[in-house]
């Protein structure tokens, strides 16, 4: 073995603990790259193996009802290459002791034709029989993800309120499609409450009179052919069929939210263990500049030895790389576990035939670059540094440090004890070591407000959009638009309703010049009580005599200003085009929505007084009563009881939410300890001499931990406010770069994340003054007042 091996190894056994220090901050930032990267490769892998074998669609669209002959035209438009058309409803669902609403999306098979695109995955189970007719118990195919919460298998019965009545649902097994990789209504995941049911077409057919025709079709695209073109084209030939404006897979419900997630994970995977490396690469320079300043004799022995620069800088830079291939090695091992835990949540939302993590080459080479790019620039000044150094200039003992008065002192302040004057001339004599190692602490603050962010702000969606907002206790929708009155009057003769409030969705296109936008009309009362709009600022909206309202980011997108004029094409019914002048904008959280007076909604269309929806007061406890009394309406499409959608959204968001934290505060912790206890260990090498003698002049331990200790405590008490500031930059940082369309999250940092950030920051600093303590109580007195001549 070499002599320069020799000393590397002497060296390493020295430093062993602050080598562990940084090399797990160097595997905190390896480990979440890898975790997060490694996961959404794994979804991004599994979701385009899925749609590729299972041949995902294009464009999708629906209508009202078209004859099949509609189908067979839109084939001959450029651009098309095939076409499917299916027969498709929701309905509401009853399982044998399950009280929670359940909606059921059925979706007909036809035996004639093999399914072209959107296939239908055998998971378990047997394919139902079809060309069966009849009324008796109809065979299906249940969605994976809802028969496997409610414990579904070949053989289950369920029943379904079917066009007003009610069949039985035998279950023979169950099955996945690309169109349903995400299962939940509206955005929202529930495999609570909602399945998909594939079954016989010709018997879901026969029930809604929809025998030779279809209210679903879906368009794989030829090859260089233009998506806006075929959207076009199936927005003009099914218009006349009650048809709503086709669109392509971005608005698709099940792949936007698959998209938005990997979206958002990229970020997260990106942005915060930039901050780990930073940390990591500032640590490696301050141990590798104090293990060059002790070694300055060693360096002149080495250089008249004859060892040549190259060989010097490079004996360092193995020393760095020793360390950094520990925290790589850590953190691929990291990295790996937490990324199949991260995988193994994604499968609970997204359900693939096959979902495996596995990292990618690729993504190792670049955790390995980082790595080494981490480890090369910040040690590259101090390793320069080195092998710049005279053999005469290296024998000397460095030039000893400027003291003057402190900046306290020399504002006229003077009542600072002796220990705290030491203490604050000491971390002037170093302002950019003691700004660093502030910078330091104060990013790992950040890390734990932006891990606990995520739940304060799922909190304040939930609490805004579900107790707010939304002040009923049932929702209930309609198939079609219904008389209000009647229907109404209907629901509040329901046991147990005390309030009803109506509201009408249109399906809409907004126009303005070149620009458009899909979305929903929502007609609301003028002076909602159930369902209030309430915005970002938790104030509430009224609509009355306002005009037509829209969404900030709806409006901006557009390019509208308020009184503009706004051309609103209606995507139900009968094509017509209304001309209507922006009232205002709303800053809400979700969605690209726009709002209308129902009365005036039903004005302007010319239509009566309809609704599509209601919202239900309820006496505390009849929730159930109520939802089972609403089947019996032949119009009534479905309900839902809030507080069961509340209690499953605070279910899940809380478990990941929970995890989320964890991991980050883990991280933010091994940064606080690598910063903190790497500051006071170079402190406590540098500060030797000088402790041993107050040692010798009759100061007890504890007077001498508190001058080294004391400059610790300065570090974290700095750095605490200024984590904080930075946690609330960083925070939305991120929120700006998770921005979409639909979502936004609200920056809310509640006090208890403040709290929670500083208990983590002052227990990981606790834990390494309490190791350095046992080092200063152990300080070999007679070797520290040696000196050189």
């Amino acid at each position: 073995m070499k002599a320069l091996d020799r000393k590397l190894l002497r060296d390493l056994r020295l430093l062993w603990s602050q080598a562990l220090t940084i090399a797990l901050v160097v595997a905190s930032g390896v480990g979440g790259f890898i975790t997060s990267l490694s996961a959404v490769d794994s979804l991004a892998l599994a979701r385009d193996r899925f749609y590729a074998s299972d041949r995902f669609a294009d464009v999708f669209a629906s209508v009202r009802r078209a004859p099949l002959a509609a189908a067979e035209a839109l084939r001959q438009e450029p651009g098309v290459a095939d076409v499917q058309t299916t027969v498709e409803e929701l309905v509401r669902v009853s399982l044998p002791g399950v009280d929670d609403p359940i909606i059921g999306q059925l979706i007909g098979l036809d035996a004639r034709a093999p399914q072209g695109m959107n296939r239908v995955r055998l998971a378990a189970g047997r394919w139902p029989e079809l060309g069966r007719t009849g009324t008796g118990p109809v065979e299906v195919l249940a969605s994976e993800a809802f028969a496997q919460t409610h414990h579904l298998g070949p053989g289950s019965t369920l029943t379904a309120l079917v066009n007003g009545r009610q069949r039985t649902l035998v279950v023979t097994g169950t099955a996945l499609s690309p169109e349903f990789v995400f299962a939940g209504l509206w955005g929202m995941p529930d495999t609570r409450g909602f399945g998909v049911f594939w079954m016989d077409q010709e018997v879901l057919a026969a029930a809604y009179d929809m025998d030779g025709a279809f209210n679903r079709i879906a368009v794989k695209l030829a090859p260089g052919a233009s998506e806006q073109a075929v959207v076009d084209a199936l927005t003009r030939r099914l218009g006349p069929y009650g048809g709503r404006e086709a669109h392509g897979r971005a608005d698709q419900t099940s792949h936007a939210m698959l998209d938005n997630e990997i979206k958002e994970q990229r970020v997260l995977g990106t942005v915060l263990p930039a901050i780990f490396l930073g940390v990591a690469a500032f640590l490696l320079n301050v141990v590798v500049s104090r293990l060059v300043a002790t070694q300055r004799e060693q360096i002149a022995a080495l250089k008249a030895l004859g060892y040549p620069n190259l060989a010097i800088g490079a004996h360092y830079l193995k020393l760095v790389l020793v360390i950094v291939g520990l925290g790589l090695v850590l953190g691929v091992a990291a990295g790996d576990r937490l990324g199949t835990l991260f995988t193994g949540l994604y499968a609970e939302f997204f359900h693939f035939p096959s979902f495996e993590h596995r990292i990618a080459p690729g993504l190792l080479l670049v955790s390995a670059g980082l790595t080494l790019l981490t480890a090369v620039g910040g040690t590259f000044n101090a390793i320069a540094a080195t092998v710049r150094l005279p053999p005469a200039e290296a024998m000397r003992p460095p030039s000893p440090g400027r003291y003057r008065r402190t900046l306290l002192e020399r504002l006229g302040i003077q009542r600072i004890g002796p220990a705290a004057r030491m203490v604050l001339r000491n971390m002037e004599r170093r302002p950019l070591r003691t700004a660093l190692s502030i910078a330091g602490v104060a990013a790992a603050v950040a890390i734990v407000i932006m891990g606990n962010f995520f739940r304060d702000a799922i909190e304040v969606i939930v609490d805004t959009q579900l107790k707010v907002a939304l002040r009923a206790d049932v929702t209930v929708w309609t198939t079609d638009a219904v008389d209000e009155p009647r229907t109404r009057l209907a629901l509040a003769r329901l046991p147990g309703v005390r309030q009803v409030e109506s509201n009408r969705y249109v399906p809409v296109t907004l126009r303005h010049g070149h620009l458009s936008e899909r979305t929903i009309l929502r007609g609301y009362p003028g002076r909602p009580e159930l369902g209030r709009l309430i915005d970002v600022d938790q104030r509430e909206s009224l609509i009355e005599g306002r005009g037509l309202l829209l969404t900030d980011r709806l409006a901006r997108q557009l390019g509208l200003q308020p009184g503009d004029p706004v051309q609103v094409e209606v995507m139900e019914g009968r094509a017509r085009t209304l001309t209507l002048p922006l009232g205002g904008t709303l800053p809400e959280m979700m969605g690209l929505n726009a709002y209308l007076d129902r009365e005036v909604l039903n004005r302007v269309l010319g239509e009566g007084d309809l609704a599509t929806g209601f919202l239900l007061s309820v006496e505390p406890g009849r929730e159930p009563e109520v939802l089972k009394a609403t089947q019996a309406l032949p119009r009534v499409a479905g309900a839902w009881s809030k507080a069961t959608m509340l209690r499953n959204m605070e279910e899940i968001s809380a478990r990941n939410i929970r995890i989320m934290s964890t991991v980050l505060t883990t991280f933010a912790v091994i940064i606080a300890v690598g910063v903190v206890y790497n500051n006071a260990r170079i402190a406590l090498a540098e500060r030797a001499w000088e402790l041993a003698s107050l040692r010798v002049l009759g100061f007890t331990r504890a007077e001498v931990s508190g001058l080294l200790l004391g400059e610790l405590a300065g570090v974290i008490a700095l750095a605490l406010p200024l984590g904080m500031l930075l946690g609330t930059g960083l925070t939305h940082g991120v929120v700006a770069l998770l921005a979409s369309d639909q979502f936004q999250f609200p920056v809310v940092i509640r006090a208890r994340t403040h709290a929670w950030a500083a208990l983590a920051i002052l227990v990981a600093g606790t834990a390494s003054a309490l190791v350095v303590r046992r080092r200063i109580d152990r300080l070999d007195m007679v070797a520290a007042l040696k000196t050189r001549d």
